[in-house]
């Protein structure tokens, strides 16, 4: 043990070992020192930008659409290219007021059927299923006592 000791100091010691040793020691100082850097300044870009991005919300306005009868009754009258002022299809009821996908009752004929609006613009009438395979439209139906 005592022998190997002695022999990595008598390495050590030799000019042209310590001179490459120094080199290899500044070079990985160097890279770690960038690496450092680099991340600082990734970092204060990055917590810029959140900023940026959480003003610019701020400055949105936080009133969401909100469907009315009258907003369901146009969207229902533009899908079904009916006359606004004199629909055939009136939509009775608003069951289900999201954002994303509203449910409505419409009436066509003495007809109710369930329909639903996507995204405050998109209407379609027909079976919406969920992840799990269960028919939302017919659950809906039920609860509301509407006959296909």
């Amino acid at each position: 043990m005592n022998m190997k000791i002695r022999f990595i100091i008598k390495k050590l010691s030799n000019p042209r070992v310590r001179r490459r040793l120094k080199i290899g020691l500044s070079v990985y100082a160097g890279v770690a020192v960038l690496g450092l850097l680099f991340k600082i300044v990734y970092d204060i870009g990055y917590f810029n930008a959140q900023s940026l991005k959480n003003d610019k919300n701020a400055e949105l306005p936080i009133t969401h659409p909100v469907l009315t009868m009258e907003s369901a009754q146009r969207i229902v009258s533009g899908a079904l290219k009916e006359d606004p002022t004199n629909p055939k299809t009136i939509v009775n009821q608003i069951i289900d007021n999201n954002q994303k996908l509203s449910t409505i009752i419409i009436e066509n004929d003495k007809l109710k059927k369930i329909a639903w609006i996507i995204d405050m613009r998109l209407f379609f009438t027909g079976d919406l299923l969920n992840n799990e395979g269960y028919n939302l439209t017919e659950g809906i139906e039920h609860q509301h006592n509407i006959n296909r």
